[in-house]
């Protein structure tokens, strides 16, 4: 059966104090796409209404609230604006139309037994989308994930909803002190200045759904984020109708208390359900992404439950129904929360789905001997697919839950099937992470793939060595475009880095000081992730005398930007920050080393685009993945990695460099730390800075550039977001789809 694109059509209030031009009142319509977000086009267009307002907010809808009525005038006489503005409205137009097709619209799915298979409509659930620096509901990794795979399966034409949290306060915003101390803040969004509408019911008011609490039920109010084709349905607490208690519920993101936390993961689960409901729009399968919505499951048990389908059916329903995604190793990725904690909260609807106490305490926890309830046990127990983000991953994965699957009652074969003999020994089989491409290529590598790929480019992404092509472009083009892209990083880290002193009280004479910091022609280094004890940002500095040499070489420098945030409650991760920043501050490395604060999807962008080298530094095996390394590599900067999370996937011997061996160790950590510290210098001293620094008359480093070719020929296919989703597509999404009525057992 051929697959068709059925994306629900979602109705929506206009909020926006907006008033436009009859003859430019699209805008409105594209403001709130945010297919604008990885369309060139679409920026340039919004930043030539009012260039200086765009490089402030980088928010179409912002923009246009700002707009004096008068100033669209010389507007309407320009027309070079007006043939940009019909351009980039016809491109939305034939995007949303899906006209020339869609990737999905050409798939014929194979199902059970060789007969045709379909996929009905796919719900995803996340804690967080990172989709553009102005909507602040994500903060590291899962959250650009979560955004990247809504993005992918846009343009791939999947019929796909996506349903998170409208964070009031978002994630905090970081500031670094004099001293190196993270300081955070919280600003408030006013939700009508973002590309956000509030979900209309037929009768034009705004939706809402109720979620029961103990002793009363909260009100939650749906939003929508429409990204390109994918509506993401996004719920709110913070309703003048609920109780002051209850309205901070989805004020901030990872809070730190327990039980606000469960309250919120169980707001997202409960209301994912309950507002797809209330909208109409009915899942054939559905996509837990991370522990943290698996509550999802209780209220979609109870809501089978109450249509009188009995308990043990419907129970096989929804584990047939679900594709579960675990992210993580590190304990403290994995949600565990006291068990009467959850009793107090779940009990009431446990009891509606015709659960006991007994049963829901069993279904959360991890290992017999447990007193906690685990939400990643809950989803995997819930699930009949159960993947991991790369192939690394899900081996430790399979190793950590094993035994939940060994608990289950066979009910399928293939690949991933819980409770098949064929994969007991790794149940849990590995869809590695990727990237949109669209969303991390900087300008002038897009404009050489344009050139020499043609204008369809991201079509070859999904094709076995499509982009073989790269090889044609000239060595001095791919250079000059990348220190095009670098010298832009340039300028927005002197930026910073000057914003940053002025506010500890610096000189005029200290910031002008910051004129002369980041070389362009300098090999450049970063490292931005989540600081994280596990992710060793401090090993490149286990010997000061060493790297002091390195940096300070004048014949070869090099400087390093670290960016990235320690979660409020990890003050480890936090005594890192500290450290490299006044390791920055010392005589001898000012100017070589730089933190800059506020690590944010803008300054990730600026990163990856720009940097020669990207570091990754994990102990292994805790990297479930690391993405920023693959968005650095499809910019033709080279990953130098511990093999952990995709590296050993996408490490060839020539597209980049591998930190220290890939085999089991016996080493304790501080040996391991040593061992890898040692072979990290050796890589830098040896290969790295040799192979930078050996440039011909013209200053193109010959033996680099053919690196970077065949990293970008490598990886950025291999690794892009729409090659992940269209293995989530073949391997949970149309199974899961098939499996509605199947048997099955849920342990």
């Amino acid at each position: 059966m051929q697959a068709r694109p059925s994306a629900p059509l979602i109705p929506t209030l206009h909020v926006a104090d907006i008033e436009l031009p009859r003859e430019l009142e699209a805008l409105y319509e594209l403001a709130y796409n945010l297919w604008w977000s990885w369309t060139p086009e679409a920026r340039q267009l919004f930043a030539s209404i009012d260039p200086r307002s765009w490089a402030r907010y980088r928010n179409p809808v912002q923009l246009l609230i700002n707009v004096e009525p008068k100033h669209w005038y010389a507007l309407l006489e320009d027309e070079g604006f007006l043939r940009r503005y019909q351009r980039v409205v016809q491109e939305l137009d034939d995007y949303l139309a899906c006209r020339g097709g869609t990737w999905f619209a050409r798939q014929q799915f194979e199902g059970q037994d060789g007969a045709p298979g379909q996929m009905g409509l796919s719900a995803y659930v996340s804690m967080e989308y990172g989709l553009h620096e102005s909507l602040a509901i994500y903060s590291g990794g899962l959250g650009i994930l979560s955004g990247d795979h809504c993005k992918s399966a846009s343009d791939l034409g999947l019929p796909f909803v996506a349903v998170g949290l409208l964070y009031r306060r978002g994630y905090f915003q970081q500031t670094i002190d004099a001293e190196g101390i993270q300081q955070h803040i919280y600003p408030e969004y006013d939700f009508s200045r973002l590309p956000l509408r509030p979900i209309a019911s037929a009768t034009g008011r705004d939706v809402r759904v109720q979620v029961a609490l103990p002793g009363r039920d909260v009100v939650v109010k749906l939003w929508l984020a429409q990204v390109g084709r994918v509506p993401l349905v996004l719920l709110d607490t913070d309703l003048p109708e609920n109780d002051p208690s209850d309205r901070p519920i989805t004020n901030q993101l990872y809070v730190r208390g327990r039980e606000m936390r469960l309250v919120q993961e169980y707001v997202l689960g409960v209301g994912a359900a309950k507002a797809l409901e209330a909208i109409g729009v009915t899942p054939a399968m559905w996509h837990i992404n991370e522990g943290h919505s698996a509550f999802l499951q209780l209220e979609r048990l109870r809501a089978m439950v109450a249509t009188r389908i009995d308990v043990a059916q419907a129970e096989e329903q929804l584990q047939a129904s679900t594709a579960f995604t675990t992210h993580t190793p590190v304990p403290a990725g994995n949600e565990q929360f006291d068990p009467g904690l959850v009793d107090k909260y779940a009990a009431a609807i446990s009891e509606a789905a015709g659960l006991d106490r007994h049963r829901l305490q069993a279904w959360g926890r991890a290992r017999p001997e447990d007193d906690s309830f685990n939400l990643t046990a809950l989803a995997i127990r819930t699930a009949s697919l159960t993947n991991g983000v790369s192939r690394l991953n899900a081996e430790v994965a399979s190793e950590m839950w094993g035994h939940l699957f060994r608990e289950k009652a066979p009910h399928a074969t293939g690949e991933g099937a819980i409770g098949s003999a064929t994969d007991s020994a790794q149940p849990i089989y590995p869809i590695t992470n990727g990237i949109h491409t669209k969303s991390w290529l900087g300008m002038e590598l897009r404009e050489l793939f344009e050139d020499h790929l043609g204008r369809d480019w991201s079509a070859l992404l999904l094709e076995a060595d499509g982009l073989s092509q790269v090889d044609d472009i000239p060595d001095e083009a791919l250079w000059r475009a990348h220190l095009a892209q670098k010298a832009r990083l340039g300028a927005f880290t002197r930026s910073r880095l000057r914003h940053q002193l002025a506010r500890h009280g610096k000189s005029p004479d200290e910031l002008r000081a910051v004129d002369g910091w980041f070389d362009d022609r300098a090999l450049t280094i970063g490292f931005a992730r989540r600081f994280a004890t596990y992710k060793r940002a401090n090993l490149l500095f286990s010997d000061r005398d060493r790297l002091r040499a390195l940096l300070t070489d004048p014949s070869r420098p090099v400087q390093i930007l670290f960016a990235g945030k320690a979660h409020p409650a990890d003050r480890p991760g936090q005594s890192l920050i500290r450290n490299i920043v006044e390791l920055s501050h010392s005589e001898r490395l000012t100017g070589s080393i730089h933190f800059l604060e506020n690590y944010d999807m803008r300054m990730g962008r600026m990163l990856v685009q720009g940097t020669d080298v990207w570091l990754n530094t994990p102990r292994r095996p805790l990297e479930a993945s690391g993405t920023s390394g693959m968005k650095a590599a499809a910019n033709g900067a080279l990953n130098l990695s511990i093999l952990d999370g995709w590296w050993p996937e996408g490490f060839d011997g020539q597209n980049g460099w591998a930190i220290g061996g890939d085999g089991d160790s016996n080493l304790d950590d501080d040996a391991q730390d040593a061992a890898d510290a040692a072979a990290l210098y050796r890589l830098l001293e040896d290969e790295v800075l040799p192979g930078y620094y050996d440039q011909d008359a013209a200053g193109v480093p010959r033996a680099w550039v053919a690196r970077m070719k065949h990293a970008i020929k490598t990886l950025t296919g291999a690794f892009s977001a729409d090659r992940m989703v269209r293995d989530y597509v073949e391997r949970a999404y149309v199974p899961c789809s098939g499996r509605r009525s199947q048997p099955s057992s849920v342990a």
